[in-house]
């Protein structure tokens, strides 16, 4: 078994209950509310903005030139080409680019982007990868699980979301992350791939917990 597939395997629990969420189901199923949807949105826009950064701490710490070059490359698509579809997409929401730049993070995505940026400036190139991990194959599996099920013809936007996460594009990403972690753990010792494996399991959680505050419609409470 992989070291990549260890760690799948290590927070199956938390996947499993990740994928079962209401929030999926309700994706899936074409039943989701709008507003639910939206507010989804607006949050993940915030949380690609920050995803950038880490990527871009992780071309730095990068000791090969050719994984310089495809972190890179992910930078550029998460960026230049994801989020410029995601300002598109989100327009057919009825969601303005201004509405995307206005919103603030939720607590959640707050303690989730700060959770990977620490990681990212903390720590060497195959714990920021480990970091990242469970987004990037989490919502590939999430994608294909979903469109295997059948795709909710009476929810077109749904669909369109689902598409893109199933695409073997999508799938490639989170294979070549495998693909690093895999050659860059081999050798390393006990104690390190713990400490890998708890940054995986944690990230797992703060995925978990992103869908969860997005159903919620999660925002700060006003101070008393």
């Amino acid at each position: 078994m992989s070291f990549t597939a260890s760690l799948r395997k290590s927070a199956n629990s938390i996947w499993v209950k990740e994928q079962s969420h209401v929030f999926v189901k309700e994706l899936g199923s074409g039943e989701l509310k709008l507003e639910v949807f939206q507010h989804y949105m607006k949050q993940d826009y915030q949380f690609l903005i920050e995803f950038s950064k880490v990527i871009a701490v992780a071309v730095a710490k990068c000791g090969r030139l050719s994984d310089m070059e495809w972190f890179s490359k992910l930078l550029n698509e998460t960026l230049n080409v994801e989020m410029s579809l995601h300002v598109s997409f989100c327009k057919d929401f009825g969601i303005s680019l201004s509405d995307l730049l206005e919103t603030k993070m939720s607590p959640t995505v707050l303690a989730y982007t700060r959770y990977l940026l620490e990681i990212a400036y903390s720590k060497p190139a195959v714990h920021i990868a480990t970091a990242i991990l469970p987004c990037s194959w989490g919502y590939s599996e999430l994608g294909k699980k979903l469109y295997l099920q059948g795709m909710p013809v009476n929810a077109p936007l749904y669909c369109r979301w689902i598409e893109m996460y199933n695409s073997e594009e999508f799938a490639g990403l989170a294979q070549w992350l495998r693909d690093f972690i895999d050659r860059e753990t081999v050798g390393l010792s006990s104690e390190s791939l713990v400490v890998l494996r708890d940054i995986f399991i944690q990230s797992s959680r703060y995925e978990y917990l992103f869908w969860d505050a997005a159903y919620r419609m999660e925002t700060w409470h006003p101070l008393p």
